[in-house]
């Protein structure tokens, strides 16, 4: 049996206690991340959270040991790229992966590195007088010339392609020019919690965009509710609005008379009555002098009336039927009104 080292023991006994004292574990890429900023990143995670480097043998063994009490941990073996190192922590994985994201800032390109995006030399002043500079830009492939004492950029120059390596003369053109395309930080691969692995596409959510959902849902959740009259605390009061609204409706429609329809039946009735009397305000006597008065002070839509030439002897034969129907209006007003 091969001899093990016994600090590699020790190790993996702390790398397990680690794990097994805290609610949410994780892998970290710390690869290219200069000491100093590493020490930032950790001090921004103040007492909640902490950073483990080690071997990845290790790290495997740790989890293997400590997959029967945290079941599926093993999982996390499959996201260490780079120099992978264990973060412990006991905050939601959510928060966890927006400080590490908040807190990554930019830096010069080195050569080598690989483009995450198009690094691109944008369009303008680059502050220079002309010299030996301009002919570096344009050996690089950017479009530079003189103007009014500067070299000037023509216009925007991806120097450095997505997915492709950084070049000595890129990473030179870029630092003279203080672009740094770069972002350093901690990447956090993925997150076990629960049972449940969780990789970074999955943590990296849209805050602005989940709000809006969120809002969204509840509005629907409300709308669902009341429609349905199912009551929570939240939409009794909508429930009950929207019934006493119904239950008024129904009756105004049937001519029920309660303490909140009496003034709107009233009302109906009056603008009914002042509707019938103004078909028939031409016939003499028809109308109370009171109800005269009433006609006078209501507004009166105006009305475009269009006139078809008809034959003479249908035009007599309506003549006739409009004086009965005038006839027996006033009749009827005679009857209402006394």
């Amino acid at each position: 049996m091969a001899h093990v080292a016994e600090w590699k023991k020790q190790e993996v006994k702390e790398l397990k206690d680690m794990i097994s004292s805290h609610e949410v574990i994780g892998i970290v890429n710390l690869l290219n991340i200069p000491a100093k900023q590493l020490q930032e990143m950790r001090k921004s995670l103040g007492n909640h959270a902490v950073i483990r480097l080690s071997k990845i043998n290790l790290m495997n063994l740790a989890f293997e040991d400590c997959n029967n009490e945290k079941v599926n941990i093993n999982g996390l073996s499959e996201y260490m790229e780079g120099q992978p190192a264990i973060v412990a922590t006991d905050m939601n994985p959510f928060k966890l992966y927006k400080i590490l994201e908040d807190n990554k800032t930019s830096a010069p390109a080195k050569v080598g590195s690989i483009a995450s995006e198009d690094i691109i030399v944008p369009a303008g002043d680059t502050g220079f007088e002309p010299g030996p500079f301009l002919g570096e830009l344009q050996q690089v492939g950017v479009q530079a010339k003189i103007d009014k004492g500067k070299i000037v950029v023509s216009k925007d120059c991806v120097l450095v392609p997505e997915g492709e390596a950084v070049s000595k003369q890129a990473a030179s053109t870029l630092s003279r020019l203080g672009i740094n395309p770069m972002e350093v930080g901690i990447d956090l691969q993925a997150v076990y919690e629960e049972e449940s692995v969780y990789p970074s596409d999955v943590l990296a959510i849209d805050e602005e965009k989940t709000l809006a959902d969120v809002q969204n849902a509840y509005k629907q959740a409300f709308n669902l509710s009341v429609f349905a009259a199912i009551p929570t605390k939240e939409t009794i009061s909508a429930i009950i609005g929207s019934a006493f609204t119904k239950s008024t409706n129904v009756a105004v429609e049937a001519g029920i008379l309660t303490s909140e329809t009496t003034d709107i039946l009233l009302g109906l009735a009056q603008a009914k009555m002042l509707a019938l009397a103004s078909e028939v305000s031409d016939v003499d006597g028809a109308l109370s002098d009171e109800l005269v008065d009433k006609l006078a002070n209501r507004p009166v839509a105006v009305v475009e009336t269009v006139v078809e030439e008809t034959p003479d002897d249908e035009t007599e034969d309506e003549e006739e039927s409009e004086e009965e129907a005038e006839e027996e209006a006033a009749a009827g007003l005679g009857a209402l009104f006394g």
